[in-house]
């Protein structure tokens, strides 16, 4: 079977969709899928980081954005004879003419439009709505989000499925019981939705009891409204205890895990979380918001506050800085959390998903 891939996410420096893309090729080259299939690539750029030989890459040049997508995507995918196309990140080609199967992560450009830019809002939902329509398969990362998109889509449930990401560990394995700096750590794309003012602010109330933490803030500041948090940091009286960088290399965040001590994700909404897990994966105790998706994801292996509840957040903080008999309690628990997702489990559901839709459109 001859596969398509939209694969612009690997390109550039990958965040949560490049990521879950290069988390499943990684598994199908290991698993000796490419001897049965041909999966074509299509980048508009040299991808961030090498990829296996079986993989066959397609580069057509331009911006990788909507017009890339939809005016030279169908086309390449026209000459070269697939069997089906696999759109992991929300949208795909208005004239493909293969069976497709689309991840959608979130709905939030749906749930939450006031969180978007209107014209980026409207485009995102009308691409994503006529796509899942269009899909043979809608994938989607939780139970939560396979709620969503059924009820606000009107996707019917027998296309709709569920498939749980594969969360790995940044740190090596001896990293989890090593002695920790006195570090709250964030990691994600910025958004809104996550609160970050509130978790500045909560880490002041926190570090009053603890004179040496520190606050690490690593991610892309997408917000909208434009949130100023250097200001917010240094209004705080903060700046020589938070910094905020938009991205590092894996090798430094790699490290940033294995010395924090918490990791804080205040997110109202989300289709899955995953940094918390991966904070979990690699030792480190979270907070968060408590929303149905972080209890679906996370259980009890981490600590919740209320949306909006400062000293609440800074309370759990506090904890999981200075009270070891809480760090483990949630540490132990952690394991049996992470190990429900399994990059070999998704890379097999995702494959088997796309192989349903290949093979009914030969039927």
């Amino acid at each position: 079977m001859r596969i398509g891939i939209d694969a612009r996410e690997i390109c550039g420096k990958p965040t949560g969709v490049g990521r879950y893309l290069r988390g499943l090729l990684a598994r199908w080259s290991e698993r000796g899928t490419a001897a049965h299939h041909t999966f074509v690539l299509y980048v508009h750029d040299t991808p961030g980081s090498s990829l296996p030989a079986s993989l066959t890459v397609r580069l057509l040049p331009g911006a990788g954005g909507t017009s890339w997508e939809q005016l030279r995507l169908p086309i390449a995918v026209q000459r070269d004879g697939l069997d089906v196309f696999f759109a992991p990140a929300y949208s795909a080609p208005l004239l493909l003419r293969v069976p497709l199967v689309l991840t959608i992560h979130d709905l939030s450009f749906v749930a939450h439009p006031e969180w978007f830019k209107p014209r980026e809002g409207v485009r995102r939902r009308w691409l994503t709505h006529w796509a899942a329509r269009r899909a043979r398969l809608v994938l989607t990362d939780s139970e939560f989000s396979r709620r969503e998109i059924i009820a606000r889509l009107g996707i019917s449930p027998s296309r709709v499925r569920a498939v749980r990401l594969g969360i790995a560990s940044r740190t090596d394995s001896g990293a989890t019981r090593q002695p920790r700096d006195p570090m709250v750590l964030f990691v994600g794309s910025i958004f809104n939705r996550r609160h970050l003012p509130d978790l500045i602010r909560a880490f002041k109330l926190a570090a009053a009891q603890s004179t040496d933490a520190r606050l690490e803030i690593v991610g892309d500041d997408r917000t909208y409204p434009a949130q100023d948090l250097a200001s917010i940091v240094a209004s705080e009286g903060l700046v020589d205890r938070v910094s905020i960088r938009s991205y590092v290399s894996d090798d430094t965040l790699a490290d940033l895990y294995r010395r924090a001590r918490a990791f804080a994700f205040l997110s109202e909404y989300e289709g899955f979380g995953l940094t918390p897990l991966e904070a979990l994966a690699s030792g480190v105790p979270v907070v968060m918001t408590d929303t149905p998706v972080a209890r679906e994801t996370c259980g009890d292996a981490a600590l919740y506050a209320t949306a909006g509840d400062l000293a609440g957040v800074a309370a759990a903080l506090g904890s999981l800085l200075s009270d070891e008999r809480v760090r483990s309690r949630l540490l132990m628990r952690a394991e049996e959390t992470v190990a429900k997702y399994s990059w070999e489990d998704a890379a097999r559901a995702t494959l088997a998903a796309i192989e349903d839709a290949g093979n009914t459109h030969r039927d």
